[in-house]
């Protein structure tokens, strides 16, 4: 079975086709600067890496340029589309609706319309995704995966916020958590590796320039640390994390900026950017903060207690905790920031292994000692192969 994975942005589209039998990836790139000048696609298949650059004014003339590179002579994979047998799409919110990946139909499309109220950004071009497939490949069957869906299991005292119940009634306004396919493959990845009788507890430590951390009890999200919308939480590249409301209010009036201006604020111009005014990437903090910055220092203090702080709460909520996984951009690949994280740890049993953690990038492997009793791992993500995973078991079934 061949599945390609389709993730669309807001001018961007990332793609990766499966061939499910090993499953090996036969091909995978990205198209970028939708709609804008300049627009180019990067192609890997077959070995070979090419950038290919040309006019694609929306998400269907990406996906069609796309589907046309597969099929090619010169980068292509595939002989004709009849050899894809179904596309699995990442979408970001489900709402409530949606508590696992579900085959795509025009009742499903209609729900996923509704809930772009509560992704306006991420939901339309998730969507524009689905629209083109349906159009382009209309006999093969589409798998939507919500990175809500996995968060679903959280009780409600844990996913409520204590305001008006009107409004949770009238709105749905509650704590929904992100990063939900990144979270189950790396807590399903750790089973794997150590074993169900070490690994019942799990936190789960999503680290990039979006970032969360999840609590995952028996398989099962019990809690986690984004909210309603992807603001909530950690300190993230450009998104301020936790803060209190009245910070919002207060700055509107004294800057006397808008709901917009103060949303562009929290979203674009805050996190480790806000703090540092240098970066909001890791690697170009920890350079600055290594030469002295001390607004770069400050950044990555922040950005590592927080973190380091939700730790310590969801092995309180679950009542211990038998492994911290790192995965995402700076968690697979920052050294430091997987220290610092770490470092204060040992009172709930985790002994962190600064040798083995030394260098280590985008692979598997244990960082704490062997004699830690909770053990610290490092899991690359692979959002796109839970996707198709899931995709070809609801392909199967129906």
């Amino acid at each position: 079975m061949k599945i390609i994975v389709i993730n669309c942005g807001s001018s961007s589209i990332k793609y990766q086709l499966f061939d499910m039998n090993g499953p090996i990836t036969l091909a995978k790139g990205g198209v970028e600067k939708i709609g804008l000048n300049g627009s180019f696609i990067k192609h890997e298949s077959n070995g070979q890496k090419v950038t290919l650059e040309g006019e694609i004014i929306d998400h269907r003339s990406g996906i069609e340029y796309v589907l046309g590179i597969l099929i090619s002579k010169e980068y292509g994979c595939i002989s004709d589309f009849s050899e894809i047998d179904a596309v699995g799409h990442r979408v970001v919110h489900g709402g409530e609706k949606f508590k696992s990946s579900v085959l795509i139909t025009d009742e499903v499309i209609a729900i996923m319309e509704e809930s772009t109220q509560l992704a306006p950004l991420h939901n339309p071009p998730n969507l524009s995704g689905i629209y083109a497939m349906k159009s382009l490949l209309p006999d093969v069957p589409q798998v939507g995966a919500f990175d809500t869906a996995f968060h679903q299991s959280m009780p409600d005292y844990a996913y409520m916020y204590a305001i008006p119940h009107s409004l949770y009634t009238k709105y749905a306004i509650r704590r929904y958590g992100f990063h939900g396919t990144s979270h189950r493959y790396v807590s399903e990845r750790a089973l794997e590796i150590l074993g169900k009788e070490r690994t019942q507890k799990i936190i789960t430590c999503h680290l990039g320039n979006g970032a969360s951390v999840a609590a995952v009890m028996d398989g099962k999200s019990v809690d986690t640390s984004m909210g309603l919308t992807p603001v909530e939480g950690l300190v993230m590249g450009t998104r301020c994390g936790d803060i209190d409301p009245g910070v919002m209010t207060y700055v509107m009036d004294r800057e006397d900026i808008n709901r917009s201006g103060i949303n562009s604020l929290m979203n674009k111009h805050s996190g480790l950017l806000g703090v540092s005014g240098v970066s909001s990437d890791m690697r170009e903090l920890e350079t600055a903060a290594q030469q002295g910055n001390e607004r770069a220092q400050l950044a990555l203090q922040m950005f590592h207690y927080r973190a380091r702080k939700y730790i310590g709460a969801y092995a309180a909520a679950m009542g211990g905790v038998d492994t911290v996984v790192f995965t995402g951009g700076i968690g697979e690949n920052s050294d430091t920031s997987r220290y610092e994280i770490t470092k204060g740890l040992e009172f709930l049993g985790l002994e962190f292994d600064r040798e083995k953690n030394a260098g280590v990038r985008g692979q598997e492997k244990i960082i704490s000692t062997d004699a830690s009793r909770v053990t610290a791992i490092i899991i690359p993500t692979n959002e796109e192969l839970m996707i198709a995973r899931d995709t070809a078991t609801i392909v199967r079934k129906n």
